[in-house]
Protein backbone atom coordinates (compact mmCIF):
# COMPACT_ATOMS: atom_id res chain seq x y z
CA UNK A 1 0.00 0.00 0.00
CA UNK A 2 1.18 3.67 -1.00
CA UNK A 3 2.00 6.01 1.90
CA UNK A 4 1.22 9.72 1.47
CA UNK A 5 4.07 11.42 3.08
CA UNK A 6 3.93 15.56 3.83
CA UNK A 7 7.27 17.28 4.63
CA UNK A 8 7.49 20.27 5.98
CA UNK A 9 10.31 22.57 4.93
CA UNK A 10 11.18 25.50 7.57
CA UNK A 11 13.23 27.11 4.70
CA UNK A 12 11.00 27.69 2.23
CA UNK A 13 8.02 27.40 4.34
CA UNK A 14 5.99 24.88 2.21
CA UNK A 15 5.03 21.62 2.68
CA UNK A 16 5.67 19.35 -0.04
CA UNK A 17 3.44 16.01 -1.15
CA UNK A 18 4.94 13.40 -1.74
CA UNK A 19 4.21 9.14 -2.54
CA UNK A 20 6.25 6.55 -0.92
CA UNK A 21 5.96 3.28 -2.47
CA UNK A 22 4.80 0.21 -0.95
CA UNK A 23 8.53 -1.41 -1.23
CA UNK A 24 9.81 1.70 0.85
CA UNK A 25 6.98 1.88 2.92
CA UNK A 26 7.78 -2.15 4.31
CA UNK A 27 10.94 -0.69 5.74
CA UNK A 28 9.59 1.96 7.95
CA UNK A 29 6.87 -0.15 9.74
CA UNK A 30 7.95 -0.23 13.21
CA UNK A 31 8.70 3.31 13.04
CA UNK A 32 7.34 5.40 15.83
CA UNK A 33 6.88 9.15 15.84
CA UNK A 34 9.89 11.31 15.94
CA UNK A 35 11.76 8.59 14.30
CA UNK A 36 13.87 9.40 11.51
CA UNK A 37 13.90 8.72 8.18
CA UNK A 38 16.17 8.76 5.27
CA UNK A 39 14.93 11.13 1.82
CA UNK A 40 15.55 8.67 -0.58
CA UNK A 41 12.55 6.59 0.77
CA UNK A 42 10.37 9.36 -0.80
CA UNK A 43 12.63 10.20 -3.82
CA UNK A 44 14.86 13.09 -1.70
CA UNK A 45 18.07 11.64 -1.86
CA UNK A 46 20.77 13.35 0.93
CA UNK A 47 17.82 14.32 3.03
CA UNK A 48 16.97 13.37 6.40
CA UNK A 49 13.32 13.86 7.92
CA UNK A 50 11.62 13.04 11.09
CA UNK A 51 8.49 11.58 11.68
CA UNK A 52 5.63 14.39 13.48
CA UNK A 53 2.65 12.22 13.08
CA UNK A 54 0.05 10.99 10.43
CA UNK A 55 -3.16 9.13 10.20
CA UNK A 56 -4.57 5.52 9.40
CA UNK A 57 -6.11 4.01 6.79
CA UNK A 58 -9.80 5.08 8.32
CA UNK A 59 -8.66 8.94 8.93
CA UNK A 60 -7.64 8.91 12.46
CA UNK A 61 -4.94 11.19 13.85
CA UNK A 62 -2.06 9.26 15.07
CA UNK A 63 -0.83 10.50 18.63
CA UNK A 64 2.69 10.12 20.40
CA UNK A 65 1.40 8.93 23.52
CA UNK A 66 -0.35 6.08 22.20
CA UNK A 67 1.94 3.33 21.93
CA UNK A 68 1.49 0.79 19.29
CA UNK A 69 -0.29 0.14 15.57
CA UNK A 70 -3.86 -0.47 17.02
CA UNK A 71 -6.60 2.41 17.68
CA UNK A 72 -7.60 3.03 21.03
CA UNK A 73 -10.57 5.54 22.83
CA UNK A 74 -9.11 7.18 24.88
CA UNK A 75 -10.19 10.56 27.16
CA UNK A 76 -8.17 13.88 26.38
CA UNK A 77 -9.04 17.62 26.33
CA UNK A 78 -8.38 20.70 23.80
CA UNK A 79 -5.14 18.80 21.90
CA UNK A 80 -4.17 16.74 18.53
CA UNK A 81 -7.29 14.73 17.76
CA UNK A 82 -10.02 16.86 19.48
CA UNK A 83 -11.19 20.73 18.76
CA UNK A 84 -13.12 21.70 21.45
CA UNK A 85 -13.21 24.88 22.49
CA UNK A 86 -15.00 24.78 25.81
CA UNK A 87 -12.20 25.65 28.73
CA UNK A 88 -12.17 21.87 30.84
CA UNK A 89 -14.36 19.52 28.50
CA UNK A 90 -13.37 16.40 27.71
CA UNK A 91 -14.19 13.51 25.11
CA UNK A 92 -13.66 10.17 24.78
CA UNK A 93 -12.05 10.04 20.97
CA UNK A 94 -10.77 7.22 19.22
CA UNK A 95 -7.18 8.02 18.07
CA UNK A 96 -4.59 5.71 16.24
CA UNK A 97 -1.63 5.06 17.68
CA UNK A 98 2.06 6.30 17.53
CA UNK A 99 4.07 3.48 15.16
CA UNK A 100 3.68 3.32 11.29
CA UNK A 101 2.12 -0.26 10.22
CA UNK A 102 0.10 -1.32 7.32
CA UNK A 103 -2.52 0.74 8.53
CA UNK A 104 -1.14 3.71 8.03
CA UNK A 105 -1.96 5.60 4.83
CA UNK A 106 0.17 9.07 5.56
CA UNK A 107 2.75 10.63 7.36
CA UNK A 108 3.67 14.18 8.17
CA UNK A 109 7.32 14.89 8.66
CA UNK A 110 9.43 17.78 8.92
CA UNK A 111 12.96 18.14 7.63
CA UNK A 112 16.19 17.65 9.67
CA UNK A 113 19.17 17.27 7.44
CA UNK A 114 18.97 19.00 3.81
CA UNK A 115 20.39 17.24 1.12
CA UNK A 116 22.21 18.45 -2.65
CA UNK A 117 18.32 18.96 -4.18
CA UNK A 118 16.15 21.13 -3.22
CA UNK A 119 13.07 19.79 -1.86
CA UNK A 120 10.70 22.44 -3.16
CA UNK A 121 11.42 23.57 -6.62
CA UNK A 122 10.54 26.97 -7.27
CA UNK A 123 8.19 28.06 -9.96
CA UNK A 124 9.26 30.23 -12.68
CA UNK A 125 7.12 33.14 -12.43
CA UNK A 126 5.84 33.79 -16.12
CA UNK A 127 4.93 37.94 -16.74
CA UNK A 128 2.10 38.71 -19.15
CA UNK A 129 3.87 39.82 -22.46
CA UNK A 130 2.53 43.34 -23.32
Amino acid sequence: MEIKVNVGDAKSKRTVTLAMSADDAKSIFGKRISDKIRGELVGKAGHELQITGGSDNAGFPMRRDVVGIGRRRILIGRSIGNQITKKGVRIRKTVAGNTVSEFTSQLNCKVLKYGAEPLVEEKAEEKPAE
